[in-house]
């Protein structure tokens, strides 16, 4: 026992860095499934092209293993692009595959997202091929940096980023949503899209935002994971959008706060997990929460409860 004592705040460092990856992930779900009511499967593809697109960046700006430029700043470009491109692969899924159904049944529009899902990674597979790419963050760190100790607990360059990013992120959309018009405008519409037209909010601009926003928040976690695991491949964004839906639903679909308090407890849970448990157990232990809430408590630690029509 004196062991998993001695263990457990290391576990909760690595229980931060998982639980913030997914938190912005879940985000990206539970701002989609808030405001038009359907569960974006293609989700976890466009966290997957992110991290292509770090990679990318990472790839072209260094020679021979020696990066061209400061690192800060290449860190800096790689989550920007990787924000950009999967922002724009967000928009273009909204107005080419769920905007002409968005009047049609549910199920049309999950259909049409796991279409979007399947192309997406065919179309990955197709271009960038199967083989793992690994980002050399060896000419990103010197090695004095990569890690430091704070008494037994150790802190890679690339956690503490993670970290810090994940939850700089969530903060600024915290303030987005609380404090501007724009906020405003998606918080009415999420509550009523139809009363939020009638008051003049226009809502195609704000559902395009909130897919913006939503695909740019994914694709900068997969280019985090990316620089912390230094792999991308063609399948990464099944178990990570897996996840991420596990935490939209753990803390309330439809509640951003709750897809970012979903995603910390399940980061935590997990790491926690692997002290007392094989790690091959892990995704067990997920999944098993994600059957207990829906069973327990189906509309989530912070979700509302939607009463039934008669």
């Amino acid at each position: 026992m004196e062991l998993y004592w001695q263990q457990l705040p290391q576990q909760l460092v690595n229980g931060l860095t998982l639980g913030g990856v997914y938190a912005l992930i879940a985000i990206g779900y539970t701002m989609v499934y808030g405001i038009l009511g359907m569960l974006n499967f293609a989700h976890g593809e466009v966290y997957m092209i992110g991290g292509f697109t770090g990679w990318w960046v990472l790839h072209l700006l260094t020679r021979n293993n020696e990066i061209l430029m400061n690192a800060a700043l290449v860190i800096a470009l790689m989550l920007i692009i990787a924000m950009g491109v999967s922002g724009l692969v967000g928009i273009m899924a909204e107005r080419l595959a769920y905007r002409p159904l968005r009047n049609a049944p549910r199920m049309n529009l999950l259909l049409s997202a796991l279409g979007v899902s399947i192309f997406l990674q065919n179309l990955i597979l197709t271009y960038q091929g199967a083989k793992v790419r690994t980002f050399h963050i060896a000419s990103l760190i010197p090695e004095s940096f990569r890690v430091f100790h704070i008494g037994s607990t150790v802190f890679s360059f690339m956690r503490t980023l993670v970290i810090a990013v994940t939850f700089l992120l969530m903060a600024l959309l915290t303030i987005l949503i609380k404090k501007t018009k724009v906020g405003k405008a998606m918080r009415a519409t999420a509550q009523d899209i139809e009363a939020a037209a009638f008051m003049g909010v226009d809502v195609d601009r704000i559902v395009v935002l909130v897919f913006l926003i939503g695909s740019a928040l994914g694709g900068a976690a997969g280019t985090l994971v990316g620089l912390l695991f230094t792999q991308v491949d063609y399948y990464v964004g099944f178990q990570a959008g897996l996840k991420g839906f596990t935490a939209a639903v753990l803390g309330g679909i439809g509640s951003i706060y709750g897809a970012m308090l979903g995603g910390i407890l399940l980061g935590l849970t997990e790491s926690l997990a692997v002290t007392f448990l094989p790690a091959a157990y892990k995704d067990v232990v997920a999944f098993v929460i994600l059957i207990t809430v829906l069973i327990v408590r189906p509309w989530g630690l912070v979700g509302e409860r939607i009463p039934e029509k008669v």
